[in-house]
This record gives C-alpha cells, structure tokens and sequence, in this order.
C-alpha cells in the first residue's frame, strides 16, 4: 500500500470561487485522491482558506464586519460548497488557525538562524487619515498608462500594466477615499531567495517527470531577467501572523504581520496538523506525513493548482522548506493547469459574469459538472466553457451512454426475471471478448490516472462505458430471449455486473451516480477490477436489486439558453 499525500492551492477567503478555479487545482485533486483511495492505497488530501492579505481585509470591509468573522463566515461556506461538490478532502483547514501561526514563526526562526533573512528599509504610501501604511492594493488611483480611473497600486486591471503606488495620478486610500497620503520609510523582512537559487536549480532539475508547463514557468522565474529576487516577507498590516522569531519577539518588527505569500503555502503542513489536533492524534500521527524523520520519506507528495500558483511552490515555498535546514517533505510531482475561459471571454467576479460553485450547484447536481469540467480540463492549453458543449457532453456521454445503459439493463431484467440477477446460461466467445477488451481499456485507464492526465483518463472512462452499450446492442438479450431465455440470463447477469463495474471505476469522476449505482445493484462491493473476468461474477445469481431512477436527465434547449442569458454577466 503505497502513501500519498496531495495538497491543493488553497482558494482565498474572499468570495466564493468560480468554475475555472475549482478545475484548477481542487477538482482534479480530488479525482486523484479518490482513485488513489479506490486503489488500496493510503491518502492524505489536505486544503484549506487563505485568510490574510488585502483580499480578506477589502472584502471584509466591503461586507462590513469585523475580518476575523467575515473568514470565519466565508471558511463555513467555501467547506459547504466543497463538500456538496463531492471533494473529499480529509482536512479543510484555515491559514488564520493558531497551528498556521506557530508552524509559520517556527519557520521564520529557522531561516533567521540560517542567515536568510535580511531587513531592508523602504518607502510606502501612508495615509493620516487611516492612521496606516497603506498595502499596495490599499491604494487606487488614474492609471498612467490608460487612464483607467480605478487602477490599483500594484496593478491596472483595464490594461494589466504592473504599477508602484508612486506611479498613480491621484492616489486615494481604498479604505476611506483620502487624499492625505505621504511616502514614509518602513522597515521589512525579506527571505533571500537569491541565495537559493542554485540549490533550488538543481532540485528543479531532478524533477524530470514534471509537466512542460510546471517547468517552464519555474526555469523562466529563476532565470529571465535578473532572475530570482529577495523577496518581502512581511506587511504593515493588522490582520495576519505577527511576526516572531519562533516563541521570540522579533526587535523592530512589532505592529508587523507576516506577508500572505509566506504563511498560505505553510498551511498545507500546518493543515495536518489541525486535521490531527481535530481527531485528538498525537503529533506523530500528522508529522508521519510531513517530516522524513518521522516516516514521511515514502510519502509521494503531490500538490494541483493553476499555473498562476507555480511559481510560489516551484521556489518561494521550497525556498522556506529547503532554507529551513529541517527534514520536511518536498513535493515529488506538481500538476499545474492552463486557464478554464467562459463561453467567448473570461470569468469576472466582479462583473457576474460565468458559473460560480453555489450557483452551479442550484442548477444541477454536481456530478454533472464534475463530468464535464474533468473530460475538459485545461492541460495542454487553456480551454472554454459554452453552455452548448456542457449541454453535448452531459446529453451524450451521462444521458446517452452511461444512463442509458443502467437503464436498459435493469429494467430489461426487471420485465423479464425480476429484481434479481438472473440465473442460468454460461458466458461465451461474445462475453470472453468484452472482458479482454475491458480488461485492455482498465489497465489504460489505471495508466492515465497514474500519471494524472485527466482529459484522457475520462476519455478511456467513457470508452469503457461504451464498450457495455456496443456489447448490450450486439448481444440483444430482448431478442436472444426468444429463442434461448438460458442464453439471455447470462447476458443480462453480465449487464448488471457491468453496473456495479462502471461504479467503481466511475466513482472517481462521479462519486454521487456512483453510490446510487452500487446502492441500486445492493452491494458495498467497491473492490478495483484488477481480475476483469472475476470482477463481472461479483453479482452472483439470485443477488436482489432495484431498477434506480433516471442517473441522468439530458438537458433541454430551453434550459441551456435560459442559463446562458442569466450568466452572461447582464446587469438587470
């Protein structure tokens, strides 16, 4: 039994997240976790919120509530919504939670101690009428650079230009609208990932089985330009760590949190350790999964997330664990993702335009999207959702040939032996051939599941459910019992085994139609087909079932028009 531990990048607090963020990262992530589960093996799948920065404050504000309630409100949605989703994370944790705050310090210490922290004296934006240095985001103003009138301090999202605060006409505090602004000196910690940078080099380098993409970006930070740069650690801000020398006080840092970028990725590790401090397990329990000291050198650790979030985990992140000095687990494979665009633009959050994770789920259930999401997901390329497709892919492959399938079967038998496996007949030259067939795609679809490439493991998914349609049309037991009622049992005792196949093999992409498929067949057998022959004989004659209702209603014309006009981004 092999271990394996996954982590995916954990979504800000600010809001709840669109279908283009959870194919990024949290979906897939489940689909590996769960046929890793479904496999034998023991898994580890750990998320969380991401509770600090000047997202969590602005949205805070904007809602008007004090920032620790307003997480603590958003962290009991976003668990909600990813539990009806079906992602069976084993800890959904928070970055805010004392366990984040310790393990962070802890670290801080230790690259302290290891000479890679430096303090660096610079100038920001503070504002008299906030009583505060002002973040970077904190500060809107005109864009230089296109005139957009609410461009932010360290971005304009009209043209996209990277800005400084310094740079904008008319600057104004986000927070209170004052114009009483002045550049102070501040002082900051910065983590010296510079000194890094051959060692993180070389160790990008012995990951020769990661994706082009994942690589690509990661070599091009360290190199292009003036390559990898110190980077800031620490804000002036309210809501976050406070900075600390592991239990110490750190001289001329009081007042001073530590920055999101630093604390977020260190909440994978301090995740399990909530998870155990949850299920009262010693430490021991949680570090067998995290420190190589403890046991977590077999642990394969793998973590999913967009291709925004590589170059935090391919160096930033690694940079803390490697500088720490300490025997922690580095991630062994990192599967990162293009861009999921929406119907002939982008997702907009501010704009309401695009399907977002409580409205999707208001729709249809979530297996729908679930199907649709991980049979189009974003590997090779950014891809596009159209309502027109979902409604193909969802018509065609769940209505047409899985539902279909489970339908004709058992309500076939239902009309012809009753609710129970039929008995009678032997499996022939027909019979012996669907299984090598199924035996060939299931061990393809192990090898694409394996190596995490998602669009062809529901490819192959979907060829298997296929080969039962061709198998159940060529075979035609409604005929075949006719002549020879024997010869149709077997048949049909095939077609029902074929059920409980399909839903076990399936459960991965569509765990909730997997349950009512295996609740329908009257079994908890979940055992992976490893003995394709054998698997097809676990029904066995005279096992009772029921005919299940309809796994899957195709999507009408009227609905898909309907949802596309209300999530077109139109204000009303």
């Amino acid at each position: 039994m092999a271990r394996i531990l996954i982590t995916s990048a954990i979504p800000y607090i600010n809001g709840i997240k669109h279908l283009g963020n959870l194919i990024g990262s949290q979906l897939p992530a489940d689909l590996f976790a769960r046929y890793q589960r479904g496999r034998g093996n023991e898994v580890m799948f750990l998320c969380a919120t991401d509770e600090h920065g000047t997202p969590a404050e602005l949205a805070a504000a904007k809602a008007g509530k004090p920032v620790a309630e307003y997480c603590a409100e958003m962290h009991e949605v976003q668990a909600d919504i990813a539990k009806r989703f079906g992602l069976s994370f084993d800890h959904f944790g928070r970055s805010s939670s004392p366990q984040n705050h310790k393990l962070t310090q802890h670290f801080a210490g230790k690259l302290a101690e290891a000479g890679l922290i430096r303090e660096v004296t610079e100038k920001q934006v503070y504002s008299n009428a906030d009583g505060r240095f002002l973040p970077d985001r904190y500060i809107e103003g005109t864009c230089p650079n296109c005139g957009y009138e609410k461009a932010r301090g360290d971005q304009c999202e009209n043209c996209t230009k990277q800005l400084d605060p310094t740079d904008l006409i008319d600057p104004r505090s986000a927070i209170s609208g004052s114009t009483d602004l002045e550049v102070r000196e501040t002082k900051h910690l910065y983590l010296r990932q510079s000194a890094m940078k051959d060692q993180l080099d070389a160790w990008i380098d012995s990951k020769t089985d990661w994706p082009v993409l994942t690589t690509s970006i990661a070599k091009k930070w360290l190199h292009d330009g003036d390559g990898l740069q110190d980077r800031g650690i620490t804000r002036d801000l309210d809501w976050g760590i406070p900075v600390k020398k592991g239990d110490e006080d750190w001289p001329g840092m009081e007042g001073k949190v530590f920055y999101v970028w630093f604390d977020a990725p260190i909440e994978y590790i301090a995740c399990a350790k909530e998870w155990a401090d949850a299920h009262g397990k010693p430490d021991a329990e949680w570090e067998r999964w995290w420190r190589t000291d403890k046991g977590a050198d077999d642990v394969r650790y793998v973590q999913f997330m967009g291709k925004d979030n590589v170059p935090f985990h391919t160096l930033s992140f690694p940079a803390t664990i490697l500088g720490s000095g300490e025997p922690w687990k580095l991630v062994d494979h990192l599967k990162s993702f293009n861009y999921l665009n929406y119907d002939g633009g982008q997702f907009s959050t501010s704009q309401g335009r695009g399907v977002f994770m409580d409205q999707a789920l208001d729709i249809l259930p979530a297996d729908y999207w679930r199907w649709w999401l991980l049979s189009h997901a974003p590997e090779s390329s950014d891809s596009e959702f159209t309502w027109e497709n979902f409604q193909q892919s969802v018509n065609k492959d769940l209505a047409d040939v899985l539902g279909n399938f489970v339908s004709r079967i058992t309500k076939f038998c239902r009309s012809k032996f009753g609710e129970e496996v039929p008995v009678g007949g032997a499996y022939g030259e027909r019979e012996q051939a669907l299984i090598e067939e199924l035996t060939k795609r299931i061990r393809a679809y192990e090898a694409h599941m394996e190596a995490m490439e998602v669009r062809k493991s529901a490819q192959e998914l979907r060829a298997i459910w296929v080969a039962g349609n061709e198998y159940l049309q060529a075979a035609a037991p409604w005929s075949t019992f006719k002549e020879d009622p024997e010869q149709a049992a077997a048949q049909v005792r095939l077609g029902l085994n074929l059920i409980r196949l399909y839903a076990v093999l399936s459960a991965p992409f569509i765990p909730e139609t997997s349950a009512r498929m295996l609740s329908a067949m009257n079994t908890l057998d979940t055992s992976w087909p490893e003995d394709v022959g054998a698997a097809l004989g676990a029904l066995p004659a005279g096992h009772a079932f029921t005919v299940p209702d309809v796994l899957f209603a195709k999507i009408t014309d009227e609905q898909r028009e309907d949802w596309q006009t209300r999530f077109a981004g139109v204000r009303s």
